[in-house]
């Protein structure tokens, strides 16, 4: 199939976009284009007007901030990300989760922010953004306002970001000396949608820590009772098995090939080998 009749546009400022995009009831914006035009062209999303970002330079940029924030443009790539000098030390557990975004041919075109705004629950980056309590920057008609990961996502595809509103940036704290990370993504082949995921944001002594699991629900989801469960401990097989077991705080959703309980014991071996490497 292909999209159904659209107007389309490609402004050169924030300002223009904002304004097109408020000024039209059924308009969509267009970034890197990977989700978005295969929709059109299953006639799953039909906008009367579709507003091309891609001239806004303005949102294409990766940098560290004095207070302690990296802060990423919405329309950086993820290849430029991936390409960046300090990325490994500014944000180790996106550096390491990058490679296995889809395919170099997606990495290519799609952004950072198109992925915070679509949040497919199989997505590595709106995961990141949860398990190193990060922040989205939205702006729209009414100004400029911060949502952090926690309050971002609401359900499958269901983001806080309102009509004519747009992700413009998201912002994670820098990495600190002895900041522990561990990553593991569940695929049937690399490049493919998780079955499931985990990422692991600790401090050095687990006092604090996050765990982050995707495409095992609707959303990307925090498991406090594993969270709870790892605090404060190095992760021997005990603490481990506890923090598995500690998963049923989250409600796993069956998908076409693997059903719930399926989901649950791969939540269970991704959650063991983020953590492994996290711990050293």
């Amino acid at each position: 199939m292909k999209a159904a009749d659209f107007r389309y546009v490609r402004p050169k400022t924030l300002e223009a976009a904002l304004s097109y995009l408020a000024g039209e009831a059924d308009a969509m914006p267009l970034a890197g284009g990977q989700s978005l035009m295969p929709m059109m062209n299953f006639r799953l999303a039909a906008p009367e007007l579709l507003v091309d970002l891609n001239d806004l330079s303005e949102l294409d940029y990766v940098s560290a901030s004095p207070d302690g924030w990296l802060e990423i443009g919405a329309m950086t790539r993820y290849r430029t990300l991936s390409a960046h000098p300090h990325l490994p030390c500014y944000a180790p557990l996106i550096a390491k989760a990058l490679p296995h975004v889809a395919h170099a041919a997606i990495r290519n075109r799609g952004t950072v922010g198109g992925s915070i705004a679509l949040a497919d629950p199989a997505a590595e980056l709106p995961a990141i953004l949860l398990a190193l309590a990060g922040e989205v920057v939205l702006q729209g008609p009414s100004g400029e306002r911060v949502v952090e990961a926690d309050d971002y996502v609401l359900g499958p595809y269901m983001t806080a970001r309102e009509d004519g509103e747009l992700v413009t940036k998201v912002r994670i704290p820098l990495a600190k000396d002895g900041d522990r990370f561990g990553f593991c993504e569940l695929t049937r082949r690399h490049g493919d949608y998780a079955m499931a995921g985990c990422f692991v944001a600790a401090s050095h002594d687990f006092e604090a820590v996050r765990i982050a699991l995707f495409g095992v629900a609707d959303r990307p989801v925090r498991s406090f009772g594993a969270e709870v469960a790892l605090q404060g401990h190095r992760g021997d097989d005990a603490d481990l098995e506890k923090a598995v077991a500690a998963l049923t705080d989250v409600e796993m959703m069956g998908d076409v090939h693997n059903t719930a309980d399926t989901k649950q014991h791969l939540a269970g071996v991704a959650l063991k080998r983020a953590f492994l490497e996290a711990r050293g």
